[in-house]
């Protein structure tokens, strides 16, 4: 874990950056919080730091109400529970920041959330639902005009203008040229929520919701597949969600779920490498560069591995420097100790 000084001003000002790397237990109340818990704070000699909410447990302290620390870390909180229902109670309502309000939340509150957890504002959230299901239904047959009174546009025009920002292309047109959209959700683990994406079935984007580089990746991915994004469901994001959830739990060391992972020759060349690295085990970039016979390209192969849009299952977190350290990771540093930490337990326990 992090030195004590850095955890506690994780803490004290809430660093969402630490949120499931570890827990805090109060000892004047009994209870133990997450990172980002809005409680007041505690003076620094009457806490303690767990690495695990077992560890919390068994050392006799209860978990706080506010925070929720033994829900997955980015799960849907309390406060911004009642809007998500009543959204979805007809998704082509069109909102506003007055109606955000009733449910006595400020609207940029929703957006921070949103763009922290989903990578998109509220709005923007509404409206790629909006158009997403436009786009099934006429897949499916319906009238590009009824779809779009459906989802809430007054005319077909202003349908087509939203939707060709959206996808590129006019509703029927991009029907026709692209078939499904990319479909585009987070899934939750212990160390934060994930954007997962999927395009023709197959799992082709799994980033750290707060990993910097998302947006980028996310212009790479509907640069690729030159396809909308829908904010919707997927069999495919629920098979991530399950498998990601077992590995963390222990219950798997390899995955099973379909992947599409589009790059320059050399890219594939290393993230194929990548995917035989074993569990629990650790390579570095320049035997990397040896196995693809390219041995002067240790430089070329940290790069292609920091441009991998498929964290933990194509397992680029294994790969380290020479020395042995750790080098970077674009889900942070401290999210690669902790996986490489957690195969090292379990295949040795």
């Amino acid at each position: 874990m992090p030195s004590d000084d850095e955890m506690y001003r994780a803490l004290c000002e809430r660093d969402s950056e630490y949120d499931g790397l570890f827990f805090v237990g109060v000892r004047t109340t009994g209870i133990f919080c997450r990172t980002v818990c809005n409680a007041r704070k505690p003076k620094r000699e009457n806490i303690d730091f767990f690495r695990t909410v077992n560890d919390a447990l068994s050392a006799g302290f209860r978990p706080c109400k506010k925070c929720r620390p033994l829900e997955a870390a980015g799960s849907t909180p309390d406060w911004l529970r009642p809007l998500l229902a009543e959204f979805e109670k007809d998704v082509s309502r069109r909102w506003t920041d007055s109606d955000i309000r009733n449910f006595n939340v400020e609207p940029v509150r929703v957006r921070r959330w949103f763009k922290q957890n989903h990578g998109m504002t509220f709005h923007g959230y509404m409206r790629s639902r909006r158009l997403s299901l436009a786009m099934g239904q006429i897949r499916v047959g319906k009238q590009t005009l009824d779809a779009a009174f459906d989802n809430g546009y007054e005319s077909k025009s202003g349908f087509n203008a939203a939707f060709k920002k959206w996808s590129g292309l006019v509703p029927t047109a991009s029907v026709k040229a692209n078939g499904s959209p990319v479909f585009i959700n987070r899934i939750l683990t212990p160390l934060g929520p994930m954007v997962a994406a999927v395009a023709d079935d197959k799992l082709c984007l799994l980033e750290f919701a707060d990993r910097r580089m998302l947006e980028t990746q996310l212009s790479r991915v509907a640069r690729i597949y030159k396809k909308p994004f829908a904010n919707a469901d997927h069999p495919v994001i629920d098979q991530a969600q399950s498998e990601i959830s077992e590995y963390f739990d222990g219950e798997r060391e390899t995955f099973e779920i379909p992947l599409s992972f589009v790059g320059s020759d050399f890219q594939q060349s290393v993230w194929n490498e990548l995917l035989k690295i074993p569990y629990g085990q650790t390579t570095s970039y320049d035997k990397i560069a040896a196995r693809i016979k390219n041995p002067k390209a240790q430089r070329a192969v940290g790069r292609a591995n920091g441009d991998n849009r498929i964290a933990i299952i194509i397992p680029c977190h294994r790969v380290i420097r020479s020395d042995g350290g750790l080098s970077g990771y674009g889900g942070q540093v401290w999210r690669k100790k902790w996986l490489l930490d957690h195969e090292q337990n379990l295949l040795f326990e």
